[in-house]
């Protein structure tokens, strides 16, 4: 005799597997339970991962902008900082080319002056040559003219120092 009960299944897993609409059925109610035990906790804690991320999000945002508006503020100072520097070099410069300029003027009005002193000079050596000539050919030809009495002649000398 053949055995009948051999043919039944007797596995309970392998029963569900034949009834394909209990077994979506169970799996829908365990995805709904689980979908809403996850929104009571939340509702519960008021704690969102959503909201969360969100609010992080701008708050990154905002510390982005932030930072951006310090680099730009940050730039600007560097950028009146060395402006500044351009222009005390530039005032350095021109007091340079001035100083320059009055140095060269003096040099000039130096050798001008130096030029002037030779020229000097060389009219004072030829007088005296020509003051030790005239001395000299006044001493070789003595003079016909008649001699004044000595007293005159102290008297004459002495007017002359006291011009001199």
């Amino acid at each position: 005799m053949i055995d009948l009960a051999q043919d039944t299944p007797s596995n309970p897993l392998l029963r569900l597997g034949a009834q394909p609409i209990a077994l979506t059925a169970a799996a829908l109610l365990l995805l709904i339970a689980g979908v809403t035990s996850i929104a009571i906790w939340r509702a519960y804690t008021g704690a969102a991962p959503e909201t969360d991320r969100v609010v992080a999000s701008r708050q990154l945002q905002a510390r982005t902008a932030q930072a951006s508006e310090q680099l730009v503020e940050k730039t600007k100072g560097l950028e009146v900082t060395q402006q500044e520097s351009i222009d005390q070099l530039q005032v350095v410069q021109d007091q340079l080319q001035t100083m320059k300029r009055l140095m060269a003027a003096q040099q000039a009005d130096t050798k001008r002056l130096s030029e002037q002193v030779a020229s000097l000079n060389e009219s004072i050596d030829g007088l005296r040559q020509s003051f030790a000539s005239a001395r000299a050919t006044e001493v070789e030809t003595p003079s016909v003219t008649r001699r004044k009495p000595a007293r005159h002649r102290v008297h004459a000398s002495a007017r002359k120092r006291s011009r001199g």
